[in-house]
C-alpha cells in the first residue's frame, strides 16, 4: 500500500497536540477523520470544525463562499513570503487581483505556454541522465528543479539556469525546510503576537529581493516595448475592468511569489509523488511508458498529444488523490452557522481537509490503495465531483489547475518515457507536510534509461 503516516492514539492534551501539530498536522490528527462528517476541536481561544461532508466543503467553497473567507491564522503564518497576495486576500481586494490575473490562464494561453513546458520537460530528462545508473537519488530535488523551471520559462521566459532564476529557486529550498504547513500561530488567538523562524524571515526577504529584480526588469522591459510575451507580461499589462488599476512592482512580487509557491511546491510534489507510485507499480509504468511512446513523437510534439495522455493523467489525478500537495484550507465563519445538528459560532474556524476528504472511507472504494483506473468508474466519476480538491473548489479555484494538469502528465509521461524508475527498499517514503505535502526523509528512487532517445525540437 502507498505509505500513510500514522495517526495519532485516542485524545491528547493541548500542550501534546501542538508539539505534533508542529512536527506534522497529519499524523496529529486522529484516525476518526477518515471517517467522520464533521469532527470539532476547541483551544481556550476559539472553535475549529473539520467538515468532511461533501455537502458542507460545497456550501463553504461553492455555495456561500463570501460567508467563510480564508483565515487570518494562515495569512499570518505565510505572510513573510506572500506578502498580500492573491492567495492569502480576501474580498474585494481579492476580486481585483483575480480579474487582473485570472485572464493570462484562460483559454487559448495554455496553447501559448506550451512550448516551453514541453522545453522544461525535456530539461528535466537530459539533467538526469549522468544519474541513470541505477544509483538512488532524491527524486524531489529532480521535481522541484523541474517545475521550477517550468515556472520561469512561462513567466518570464528564461531557464533554470538564468542567474535570478537558480538564485531564487536555491533560496526557495531553504525557506521550505523552514516553514510548516501550518504556523503554530493557527492555535493562538488573534491578538497574540506572531513569531517567525528567523531562516524563515531572512529567506523570505532574500526570494523577495530576487523577485523584486525581475519584475522591475520586465517592467523596464514593458515600458521600452521589447517584453517577451509571456504570463509576467500578460499580467501585468492587464488593466481591472472594473477600476482600470494594474499592478505595480510591489503588488506585482506578491503575486510572483505565489505563483512560485502555488505553480512549483504543489506541481513538485505531485510529481514526485507520481514517480514513487509508479516505482512501487511497474505495471502501471509500463502502462505509462507504453502511451508516452506512442503519443509522443520525438521529432514533433503537438499541443493535441496532452489529450492522448489518458493514463498519465490518470496517475497524475490519483498520486493528487492520495497526496494532495496542500493537505488542508482554512476558512472563518463570518456569522453563526449551524452544521450537522451542531453550533457553529461566529468566528470559527472550518478546516477543509483534502487528505481525509481524498481518503475517505464512505466515500471511495479502496480508499488508501493505488488504482488509477478508479476514475474511469463510477465511485472515482462520484468522488472525482464531490470529494476531490487539490485545486480548492468554487470561486477560489487555483487559477493555475489547467496549466498544471497539463504540466505534471506531460512531465510525468516525458520521464517515464526516458527512464525506468525503481524503489530503494531501505529507504521508504514517509508523507509528512511543510509547505506541501513532502516525504520526511525525501523521496529516494532509482533509475535506468529506456532505449527510447529523446530529443529537444518542438512543435505546437
Amino acid at each position: 500500500m502507498p505509505p500513510k503516516p500514522p495517526s495519532r492514539p485516542g485524545k491528547v492534551s493541548l500542550w501534546r497536540y501542538a508539539r505534533m501539530f508542529r512536527q506534522d498536522i497529519l499524523s496529529a490528527q486522529p484516525e476518526r477523520l477518515y471517517r467522520a462528517w464533521m469532527a470539532a476541536f476547541r483551544t481556550p481561544f476559539f472553535r475549529s470544525y473539520m467538515c468532511n461532508d461533501p455537502a458542507l466543503v460545497s456550501l463553504v467553497l461553492k455555495e456561500r463562499p463570501d460567508d467563510f473567507p480564508k483565515s487570518d491564522r494562515v495569512r499570518r503564518g505565510l505572510a513573510p513570503l506572500l506578502g498580500n497576495s492573491v492567495f492569502v486576500t480576501n474580498g474585494e481586494t481579492w476580486k481585483r487581483q483575480r480579474r487582473i490575473i485570472d485572464p493570462a490562464f484562460a483559454g487559448g494561453r495554455l496553447r501559448d505556454t506550451f512550448p516551453a513546458m514541453w522545453d522544461a520537460g525535456v530539461a528535466a530528462v537530459e539533467r538526469l541522465a549522468p544519474r541513470a545508473d541505477g544509483r538512488p537519488i532524491e527524486i524531489e530535488a529532480e521535481t522541484s528543479e523541474a517545475a521550477a523551471d517550468v515556472i520561469f520559462r512561462t513567466l518570464f521566459s528564461i531557464p533554470i539556469e538564468h542567474e535570478l532564476a537558480t538564485g531564487v529557486f536555491e533560496v526557495f529550498k531553504a525557506h521550505q525546510r523552514t516553514s510548516p504547513v501550518a504556523n503554530l500561530g493557527a492555535l493562538l488567538p488573534k491578538w497574540f503576537p506572531r513569531f517567525h523562524n528567523c531562516e524563515t524571515i531572512r529567506t523570505a526577504r532574500e526570494i523577495r529581493a530576487l523577485i523584486t529584480r525581475l519584475t522591475a526588469e520586465r517592467m523596464d522591459a514593458i515600458g521600452a516595448g521589447t517584453a517577451p510575451d509571456d504570463l509576467a507580461t500578460k499580467i501585468m499589462t492587464t488593466a481591472d475592468p472594473v477600476t482600470g488599476h494594474r499592478f505595480d512592482t510591489d503588488e506585482m512580487v506578491d503575486q510572483v511569489a505565489i505563483f512560485f509557491l502555488a505553480g512549483h511546491e504543489t506541481s513538485a510534489s505531485a510529481l514526485a509523488w507520481s514517480l514513487y507510485l509508479l516505482a512501487m507499480h511497474p505495471d502501471w509504468q509500463e502502462r505509462v511508458a507504453a502511451e508516452a511512446r506512442a503519443v509522443m513523437d520525438p521529432g514533433k510534439i503537438y499541443f493535441s498529444a496532452l489529450k492522448k495522455l489518458t493514463l498519465s493523467r490518470d496517475v497524475f489525478r490519483e498520486a493528487m488523490r492520495l497526496y494532495p500537495p496542500v493537505p488542508m484550507m482554512v476558512r472563518e465563519a463570518t456569522r453563526c452557522e449551524h452544521f450537522r445538528d451542531r453550533d457553529v459560532p461566529r468566528g470559527s474556524q472550518i478546516v477543509l481537509s483534502p487528505w481525509h476528504l481524498h481518503r475517505h472511507e464512505r466515500i471511495w472504494d479502496n480508499p488508501d490503495g493505488f488504482d488509477p483506473a478508479r476514475w474511469q468508474t463510477e465511485n472515482g466519476k462520484d468522488g472525482l465531483r464531490r470529494a476531490y480538491m487539490p485545486f480548492s473548489a468554487g470561486q477560489r479555484v487555483c487559477t493555475g489547475s489547467a496549466f498544471a494538469m497539463a504540466e505534471g502528465p506531460l512531465i510525468l509521461s516525458l520521464l517515464v518515457r526516458a527512464y525506468r524508475f525503481g524503489c530503494v527498499p531501505d529507504r521508504p517514503a514517509m508523507p509528512v507536510a511543510h509547505l506541501t505535502v513532502r516525504g520526511r526523509d525525501g523521496i529516494w528512487l532509482t533509475l535506468t534509461p529506456r532505449d527510447t532517445p529523446l530529443t529537444q525540437e518542438t512543435q505546437t
